[in-house]
């Protein structure tokens, strides 16, 4: 029993004797590695797709601002304050460092990849990522990337709609930015006043009006379709405006409607202007404009304009003639009752008597009816 007890004692010391050995190894080398210095820096940038915005040339600027990081004892290289000065730089990530037992100072990055690039309305531009987090321009190269116009606001700290605004574009932008077919068709993507997005194409003059950033996918593939079917029979430049926003439906506005609305609303202005100013009553000027073509026929189908008529025609008061049994006389005089005999022979005297005064004048004068 004792001498179990013993075997298990002199067991334990042992294990601890070897410990302690392995520790006082273990330290001794760490120490004799720490007087060793950095042979080199070996720098491995990952994220990159189709852009590259820092890289190892940038990378080592900012290691070696400090002083130079190679050729200096691996005791005197802080690794967490690198990695932090590192992640400074807005299109890092992640950043992580060690040193391998070549001495070897192992640099691994994760660069941030822009998803659009927004301009605001005061002229200034700047990209965003994945996680909506603003990112600034690059002097080396300029990332092909969806567009998108109108943004509202330039502060750094931005309100909340505004925030939720960045977030519903970088919604749009990865959607546009993994399709090849979009990325070609896509000029850019205009905000509206009310936080809405309208697409601008390419190819084909017309907007299409997109609405929130909500079902998107859904929204490309019902304009994808439309694309497909309807502009191989009308062509492609028969409409000015195509929305998507609807579920499931794509509607489409064909050109000259929209400026048929505006001007019958601007006829409609002009007429009532004109009505307000002139005395006669609303009864009896009214007009209903109607069209040729039946586009504008159905835009203008339940406008009412009120217009100014042209004053009334005066009527005549010359009567008509009238077919009458009546007798002619010689002095071309209808309804009147034949002469006796003694009357007939006056009226010939006077005739013969004004035929001798004026030789010159064989046939009446005509006696024009004036108008009453």
């Amino acid at each position: 029993m004792r001498r179990y007890k013993w075997k298990k004692i002199l067991t334990g010391v042992v294990w601890v004797l070897i410990g302690a050995g392995t520790i006082v190894l273990l330290g001794a080398a760490m120490q004799k590695k720490y007087q060793k210095q950095c042979a080199d820096i070996k720098i491995e940038i990952t994220g990159v797709e189709r852009h590259m915005f820092i890289d190892e040339k940038d990378v080592l600027t900012i290691l070696n601002a400090a002083g130079p990081v190679a050729g200096n004892k691996i005791s005197a290289i802080n690794l967490r304050a690198m990695e932090t000065m590192v992640e400074k730089n807005p299109w890092v990530r992640n950043a992580e460092m060690f040193l391998d037992n070549n001495q070897l100072l192992q640099v691994r990055i994760e660069e941030r990849q822009p998803v659009a690039r927004v301009f605001t309305l005061e002229g200034n531009s700047f990209y965003l990522d994945s996680n909506a987090l603003r990112l600034p321009l690059s002097e080396k190269i300029s990332a092909r990337v969806p567009v998108f116009t109108g943004f509202p606001s330039d502060k750094p700290k931005l309100a909340k709609p505004d925030s939720a605004l960045l977030h519903s574009i970088v919604k749009i932008g990865q959607y546009i930015g993994t399709d090849s077919f979009w990325m070609a068709q896509v000029a850019q993507v205009a905000i509206t006043p009310q936080s809405n997005f309208e697409m601008i194409p390419i190819v084909g003059d017309h907007v299409v009006v997109l609405g929130d950033a909500e079902n998107v996918d859904n929204k490309f593939k019902r304009l994808y379709t439309f694309y497909r079917k309807a502009w191989l029979q009308n062509g492609i430049n028969t409409y000015e405006k195509l929305d998507v926003q609807y579920t499931n439906q794509v509607v489409a506005v064909k050109k000259g409607i929209t400026k048929a609305r505006i001007d019958s609303a601007r006829s409609k202005e002009i007429m009532n202007n004109l009505l307000a100013s002139s005395p006669l009553s609303l009864s009896d000027s009214s007009l209903v404009i109607s069209a040729n073509k039946p586009t504008v026929q159905k835009v203008l189908k339940d406008t009412v304009v009120m217009v100014k008529p042209a004053l009334p025609v005066r009527k005549s008061t010359v009567k008509p003639l009238v077919k009458s049994n009546s007798i002619t006389q010689t002095n071309n005089k209808t309804g009147v009752k034949p002469l006796s005999k003694e009357k007939k022979s006056k009226l010939n005297l006077k005739k013969t008597v004004s035929k001798k005064r004026s030789p010159k004048s064989e046939h009446p004068k005509a006696v024009l009816q004036k108008n009453l």
